[in-house]
């Protein structure tokens, strides 16, 4: 069972990046999936999740309107979105996978309940 970020890069502010988040080994889309994000000597922040009972959507204020998650059932795998990026999307993001049902959105931001978490990759943007 394996969860694998992949996509980050060098981009300038403005730019867009899509964030790719594959799964082995479970079958993703009846999980709730999260993003997260740690900047350079900051905690570990929320990003998004999609949650696997309803399909709704969350967003963290911070990217509310520029980030969007999305999933390919075939590719077993969730993508965020990243428009306008700015500097300070500048951290190392991670996806995270639970199998709990009816989670509250606190206890999925606050990383406490995820089976799987994938290691991260790299999103650098310049000023």
């Amino acid at each position: 069972v394996q969860l694998q970020a992949s996509g980050g890069g060098l981009v300038q502010t403005g730019g867009s990046l899509r964030l790719s988040c594959a799964a082995s080994g479970f079958t993703l889309d009846y999980y709730t999936i999260s993003w997260f994000r740690q900047a350079p000597g900051k905690e570990r922040e929320w990003v998004s999740c999609r949650r696997g009972s309803d399909g709704n959507q969350f967003y963290a204020d911070s990217v509310k309107g520029r980030f969007t998650v999305s999933r390919d059932n075939a590719k077993n795998t969730m993508y965020l979105q990243m428009n306008s990026l700015k500097p300070e999307d500048t951290a190392v993001y991670y996806c995270a996978a639970t199998s709990k049902r009816h989670v509250i959105l606190s206890r999925l931001r606050d990383g406490t309940e995820y089976d799987y978490w994938g290691h991260g990759t790299l999103v650098t943007v310049s000023s």
